[in-house]
């Protein structure tokens, strides 16, 4: 049945590729995958194996990639991506020599994909536990973990049916959770080899601070105003937002949208929305930034460091189901965060809710409610945000446990 399934989702993501862009680069992507492992591996060759769904877990596993490149330089790293939003983003990551689709969890494509590669060590991030893959791993004793991950009891894994999936996780030779409950959830089904490590996201988000997250033209936009960062906004919240921003944004309070589609349908949607003078960073000249007090983000990639220039952040994904993005790169800059309430399968976001300083709304009316209590008190915002970035500091160390396990 399991096999039958991904030849089913085979011919469905070819059927609807030609009407889906983003569906149409990871089904043009993974038929390039072979050609690609062949031309750029050799016999020689020494492998790594790293794999993440898409880029929230590739940002995960980033911290532990990078210790492994620097401790094994001499080592081939080759990196997979199941989402188009993962690959077509750090296709060029300096952390793997190879970036290619995974191409899907058929017995004949894992064999294959294995031969090319022969990896050490495979390492796979929260989630994504494609079988036939994991069990032609163990299948050629190959070494195999999972780090961050992070299981929910409704989760096949734990089911009558789900024979095949359980077998997958046993193919891995450890599994560093983020919680008590998926190290509880793995004993019931008798796997035993389990270390609560934690998130590598904390690690990840904390190693921000090192960084230099000067943008001029933020610094530009933002003057000596209030600012609200808006970060990976879908409709949902942007539905809540807008009428909020066209009453309040104003010379001393302005709001950055950086919006998770930056379509060009997406972008003109927002615009279309919006009373208040705004300005794109695809046409961020000087004179326009300082005037404006809406700064849209058309592109990728910044939102790390504009999270740096916030006085009040908020996290998108929440407020309808496409899920909650992530919380901890404001948190670690100490502003308190807004999110939606649809969290509740982050639970990071329950925890910092109970014990730091994010604040779950539901409605425009409590939206409107927090935001007028964070822009008129800088003392509830200092104090929300000092308890945010406190408790990325207390979370991090998941890097240290997990990279003294491997040993290659």
């Amino acid at each position: 049945m399991y096999t039958l399934g991904i030849h089913l989702l085979s011919f469905f993501l070819k059927f609807i590729a030609p009407f889906n862009r983003k569906i149409k680069l990871g089904v043009d992507g993974r038929r390039k995958t072979f050609k690609t492992l062949k031309e750029k591996l050799n016999d020689s060759d020494r492998c790594l194996w790293f794999h993440c769904a898409s880029l929230g877990e590739y940002e995960q596993g980033l911290p532990v990639f990078e210790v492994l490149k620097n401790n094994y330089p001499e080592h081939t790293i080759v990196l997979t991506f199941f989402s188009p939003s993962g690959y077509e983003i750090r296709k060029n990551t300096n952390v793997a020599d190879i970036v290619v689709y995974l191409p899907l969890d058929t017995k004949r494509n894992a064999k294959k994909f294995l031969e090319l590669v022969r990896p050490e060590f495979t390492i796979f991030v929260k989630y994504d536990i494609w079988a036939n893959f994991l069990i032609e791993l163990k299948n050629q004793n190959r070494r195999a973990i999972l780090i961050s991950a992070l299981f929910r009891h409704n989760q096949i894994y734990f089911k009558f049916y789900g024979k095949k999936q359980r077998k997958a996780l046993f193919s891995f030779e450890h599994i560093f959770v983020q919680n008590q409950d998926s190290k509880d959830l793995l004993t019931k089904i008798n796997y035993n080899h389990i270390s609560i490590a934690g998130d590598t996201r904390f690690d990840r988000v904390f190693n921000q601070l090192s960084q230099n997250n000067a943008l001029d033209f933020v610094s530009t936009f933002k003057g000596n105003s209030t600012c609200v960062v808006i970060g990976s906004s879908w409709p949902e919240d942007e539905h809540i937002l807008i009428p909020y921003i066209n009453k309040h944004a104003s010379e001393q309070l302005k709001f950055i949208i950086a919006p998770h589609e930056i379509t060009s349908q997406h972008i003109n949607h927002i615009r279309d929305s919006l009373d208040a003078e705004y300005v794109l960073y695809s046409d961020k000249k000087p004179q326009l930034l300082s005037s404006a007090s809406v700064f849209i983000v058309d592109t990728i990639g910044l939102l790390s460091k504009i999270y740096s220039y916030a006085d009040i952040a908020y996290v998108g994904g929440a407020m309808g189901k496409t899920g909650l993005h992530n919380i901890l790169e404001p948190a670690v800059f100490g502003v308190p965060v807004i999110i939606g309430h649809h969290y509740e399968k982050f639970p990071e976001a329950s925890t910092m809710i109970a014990k730091a300083g994010v604040v779950s709304v539901s409605n425009q009316s409590e939206l409107a409610s927090q935001l007028n209590q964070f822009i008129s008190s800088s003392t509830d915002r200092k104090t929300f945000g000092l308890k945010n970035c406190n408790f990325i500091k207390e979370n991090k160390g998941a890097v240290v446990q997990i990279t003294k396990y491997i040993r290659i």
